[in-house]
Order: structure tokens, then sequence, then C-alpha cells
């Protein structure tokens, strides 16, 4: 987003926190506003258009020296100053304006500004202009008035541009966030990025973690006088999932058994990410804790597998004969497996 639409966004109120909340507090309000909005969970086009407006606010409020530009363009705009189009003796050209602003804020937007256009400035109370025009060295015999509400004037001339090349400046680089379903963050997606103005596509590869940066080169902000274009960073968030996990490249589930396919061994099936069957191999004697892998069936490319972490569940209300099954069936097991239980208690 560039920097002269500032002025008519608030970013505390859409994100629901106060001006002075920390980043913590800001953290948690875009996460809880993603996870609400986010198009994979809510697929209205209201919850579309508000989730764009949260991504825009987190991206300007998470970085500290943004959001300082931020709140201070807002008080300039809110209070500080008024611009007014003009012409003549008390005009001031925007163009060596937005210079000055952008020295001071970073900014390289100036709202409604353009070549040949004059401006005249007012304050009320806002950031003291005075120091501005000290910037301006004295060239040219040119010169025009800067008048404010208190009926001062200072004077100011237009300063000469350099003879020389400009030297080339590389762009800056810039820091966003992006949220992630579990299953885009698996196996990778395709998403739409804005910079500079424009938006582009780029592919998310599979197996991304929750926090992990992205650098992409080029996708910054551009450079001036031949100066190449900054990088962009994305923060990944990822949303849990309730049923996967992941651990290195391969895709974690729980594994449920009965008593007797955990002491026989059993052929048993799990739905994947995907919702499709995958065959489990459980070999006989299996305890709950012991992991039951399918081969080549983790993070898409990556030699991943897909793991089963066995549980063995039994009635939570158990029947005369279910209870004496039981125990027939510790007295069967004999001392040693008392024994080796027993162990793993201690």
């Amino acid at each position: 987003m560039a920097e002269n639409e500032w002025l008519t966004k608030d970013f505390y109120k859409v994100l629901g926190v106060s001006k002075d909340a920390d980043d913590s507090t800001i953290t948690k309000a875009y996460r809880k506003l993603a996870r609400k909005y986010h198009p994979d969970l809510n697929k209205t086009k209201e919850a579309e258009e508000k989730f764009k407006d949260v991504s825009e606010a987190y991206d300007v409020l998470k970085d500290k020296q943004t959001r300082q530009r931020y709140d201070a363009i807002r008080q300039f705009g809110a209070g500080g100053a008024r611009f007014a189009g003009g012409s003549g003796g008390a005009g001031f050209d925007s163009a060596g304006f937005s210079d000055i602003f952008s020295s001071m804020f970073g900014a390289t937007d100036m709202p409604g500004g353009g070549a040949n256009t004059r401006v005249r400035f007012s304050t009320n109370g806002g950031p003291d202009l005075g120091n501005l025009f000290s910037m301006f060295g004295s060239a040219g015999s040119q010169s025009s008035g800067f008048q404010g509400d208190s009926g001062f004037a200072n004077q100011y001339s237009q300063y000469s541009q350099p003879e020389s090349a400009p030297t080339p400046k590389n762009g800056d680089d810039i820091t966003t966030s992006i949220t992630l379903t579990f299953k885009q963050a698996f196996k990778g997606a395709t998403v739409s990025l804005r910079s500079a103005g424009k938006t582009f596509k780029t592919r998310i590869p599979a197996g991304v973690r929750d926090g992990q940066k992205i650098r992409l080169a080029g996708k910054g902000k551009s450079g001036q006088f031949g100066g190449s274009s900054g990088d962009m960073y994305l923060n990944v968030h990822v949303i849990p999932s309730e049923r996967f996990s992941l651990r290195e490249n391969d895709l974690l589930t729980k594994l449920p058994l009965t008593v007797s396919e955990a002491v026989h061994g059993a052929k048993v099936t799990l739905q994947n990410i995907d919702g499709e069957l995958v065959k489990f191999t459980v070999p006989a004697g299996s305890s709950s804790g012991d992991e039951v892998c399918v081969q080549n069936a983790g993070v898409p490319g990556k030699n991943g597998k897909f793991v089963g972490i066995v549980e063995i569940h039994v009635p939570k209300r158990s029947t005369m004969s279910i209870k004496h099954a039981a125990k027939e069936f510790d007295k069967a097991c004999g001392d040693s497996y008392s024994q080796a239980v027993d162990n793993l208690r201690q």
C-alpha cells in the first residue's frame, strides 16, 4: 500500500487494538482475525475483503520503523498541517517538500503531489514545519514565503540540482506476513502478493513451518537511478491442524487400535490430509506410542513418511465379562508381562 493512503486507513481500528498496543498484542489480534477471515476457512466475499484489510494493517504495525512512520503521517495529516494548491509568491514546490518528507519519515509517496504543483502549508499545533525549510540551500534569486496560522513568515530559496549524474541507489527490503492453512503449508501453495503497487504470484514450497521466513529476491522496493530492487521477506504463520502435525518431512497422526489389533497385528486404514485412505500394517505386539510408517507419503517431493502413532483404546464402560476377560489376559501373559509394565512405571 502506498503511504499516501495511510491518512484514510485506521489500522489500529482494523485490528481492534489501542494505539499504544505492544507487538505481542498486535500479533495476537492479527492471528485471531486471520483465522476468522482466511479465504480457505471463510468463503464469503466480505471475509475476503476483511482478510486483506487485516493483512495490510498487520504489515504496517508489526514493524517498528514502519509503525512510527505511519503514526507520524497520521498525526501530520490529522491536525498538524494543511495543504492547499495555489499559485503566485505564496506557493511551494511539492517536489521539494516530498524530498524533505521522505528524509524525515522515509516516505516515497506524496499525496496529490506532482511536477510543478505548488502548495501552501498552515500549522495547527502539529509537527513544527519551521525546520523543514532550513534544509534548502540558497540558489537562484526567486523566493516565496511560508505562511502559518500564527502570522509568521519564513523565507526560503529553491535549491539547485547537482550537475553530476545521480548515484544509483538500491531499493529497500520489505517484510510482510502470510497466513497458511496446515494443508497449504504441507503441500505448498501458490499465493498472490503485492509490492510496489503491483500484484504478483509466487509459489510457497511444501513443508514450510510456522515462524519460518522466506526471501523473495528483487520483490522489495524499486531502486532509483538504475539501482537494484530490494528483497521481500515473508514471515509465515501456519494455522494448526487438529489431526496432523509435522516432524521434519514426516506427516504425523494418531493411529487408534483395539486391544485385539495391537496383540494380533492388523491392517488398518487412515485418511491422509487429502481425505484419501492409506493402509497401515500394524505388527503384532504393538503398544501405545509405537510408530507405524508408510513410506513416501509425507511432505511432497521430500521422501517423507506418513506416521501413525499407536493409541490402544479400551471401552470406557466395561461389563463383567470384559473385566473377567482382561484378568484372564493378564494371567495368560504371565509374570514377565506384569514385570515389564511395572518397570515402565518407575
